[in-house]
């Protein structure tokens, strides 16, 4: 596997005390706009931002052609090996759907200080009755996730219906997608839902760091 710091971006001052690690999601790298927004805002806020790709992704740039995502051992030892280069107990994981949820599967055996889920897929699209929340129903580490109201991999309605850990909060967005942009009829934009998730985002680090 190829040294996943050799695709790190990072965001915010170097010296800050709190380190938060992203990764993208299923279809899309770590410069998006979306990504982009994140990190900007939790380096605007005084955090270090990592942001990094999976294997795949990192070929299909290469390559110049979309690759489907690495099976989940690959993806969980991907995240393993970023944790292994930061400090756990000073570092928050995380990141778009897919990086997000792997990120939940490792975040409790790397002993991390916490973990921001963007647009979690509790299941896939249209089909509530396939949950992928298993493991986060004794998840330990404490969570955030930013959810739209309207995220087709889970809806206020269907999270309502799952089990979760106490250690999970849930923040939504008005109105949001799967990357939080609501429609025009809302009278919401993607930047204020964009900047709401920044926002409940340094609001829960702060917490976590007292």
């Amino acid at each position: 596997m190829a040294d996943p710091e050799s695709t790190f971006l990072f965001d915010g001052p170097a010296n800050a005390h709190i380190t938060v690690a992203l990764a993208h999601g299923a279809g899309a790298g770590m410069d998006t706009p979306f990504m982009a927004a994140m990190a900007n805002g939790l380096g605007d806020a005084g955090f270090r931002v990592l942001r990094f790709e999976f294997p795949y992704m990192a070929d299909a740039r290469a390559a110049g052609r979309r690759r489907p995502p690495n099976r989940e051992p690959i993806l969980r030892e991907s995240w393993q090996a970023v944790i292994a280069r930061q400090e756990p107990d000073r570092l928050v994981v995380g990141g778009k759907s897919l990086g997000g949820r792997i990120a939940s599967l490792v975040a409790d055996e790397a002993g991390v200080l916490g973990l921001c889920c963007l647009g979690y897929p509790f299941h896939p699209p249209g089909r509530p009755e396939k949950p992928r929340t298993q493991h986060l129903e004794t998840l330990r580490t404490p969570t955030l996730i930013c959810q739209g109201t309207r995220d087709p991999f889970g809806t206020v309605d269907d999270v309502a219906d799952y089990r979760l850990s106490p250690s999970i909060e849930l923040h939504w967005l008005e109105d949001g997608d799967h990357s939080f942009a609501p429609r025009r009829k809302s009278g919401r934009t993607t930047d204020q839902n964009w900047q709401d998730a920044v926002l409940a985002m340094v609001g829960f680090i702060n917490r976590l760091d007292r």
